[in-house]
Parts: C-alpha cells; sequence; structure tokens
C-alpha cells in the first residue's frame, strides 16, 4: 500500500527543471530584445505561441534541434541560452570553467536592469531608427548623459 508522501508525489506536477527554466529565460530575454512576439517566434518554429509560452516557462524542455531553431531564428549561438546560468543550476561547470582559466560568459547580464521592461524598450526604440547617423547621434548622447568612471 502506497504511503500519503508517495501519493502526493505522483499526484502533484513534476517542478520545472532550473536548465529549463534558465533557457526559457534567456529564449523570452532575446525574444523581447528582438521586439518579437511570442506568436511570431512561433510561426517561424512552426509552433503555436502556448508552445512557445511553455518552453519560456520551463514547462516543456526544449530538445536540441528545437534549440538549434531557436538560436538560428533569435539569432544567436546556442551558448547564448546557457550563458550567466547560476552556480546552483550550472552545478561544477561554473567551477571547472573558471579553474581552466575560462572567463564567465557575458557577466553583463548578470545586472538585472537589463531584464526590465524600460530597459528592454529602450532597446528596442533605439533599433527602430533606421537612419544609422540618427542612431550613432542617439547613443553618443547617451553616453555623453553618463557619469564617468
Amino acid at each position: 500500500m502506497a504511503s500519503d508522501e508517495t501519493l502526493e508525489r505522483t499526484v502533484r506536477e513534476p517542478r520545472p527543471s532550473p536548465i529549463d527554466v534558465h533557457v526559457g529565460t534567456r529564449v523570452r530575454l532575446r525574444r523581447t530584445l528582438l521586439g518579437m512576439s511570442q506568436e511570431k517566434l512561433g510561426e517561424a518554429l512552426g509552433l503555436t505561441f502556448q508552445q512557445v509560452q511553455k518552453y519560456e516557462r520551463g514547462v516543456n524542455s526544449i530538445g536540441a534541434s528545437r534549440l538549434f531553431d531557436l538560436a538560428r531564428v533569435l539569432d544567436v549561438p546556442i551558448g547564448f541560452f546557457f550563458d550567466d546560468m547560476p552556480d546552483a543550476v550550472g552545478g561544477a561547470m561554473n567551477g571547472v570553467r573558471r579553474a581552466m582559466g575560462f572567463a564567465d560568459s557575458q557577466d553583463a547580464f548578470e545586472d538585472d536592469t537589463l531584464h526590465r521592461r524600460e530597459t528592454l524598450e529602450l532597446v528596442r526604440a533605439y533599433y527602430r531608427i533606421t537612419d544609422s547617423s540618427v542612431r550613432k547621434r542617439v547613443f553618443d548622447l547617451i553616453k555623453s548623459l553618463t557619469p564617468t568612471d
């Protein structure tokens, strides 16, 4: 006869893997930076937006071929999806990489300001400026307004 604890474990939905959650978060980050909707990403991959949502929340694991397709559509290397993985999620591999002299991947993405809606909207607006000389002047203006170290 099964114990109450065993029954509770079989009835509860399993929690998403922390790795799937991290990869999904990176998919959402890149999609948002590009100003792409879940529906548009789904169309490019032959999926529904609901399937994209499940990937982004980590509910569904992303297989190797789907990850390859995501990298192609989102125009990033496959490694992008694993960048900035916390030690608790990535296990000892992060420590092994550091011990072997490899730098931590994209340290800038660890800053939460890059994940804020305001930042994403600013980046999208900046890249919607079609005239490259105007875009360069906007960039120079923003740089001139920031304090120097």
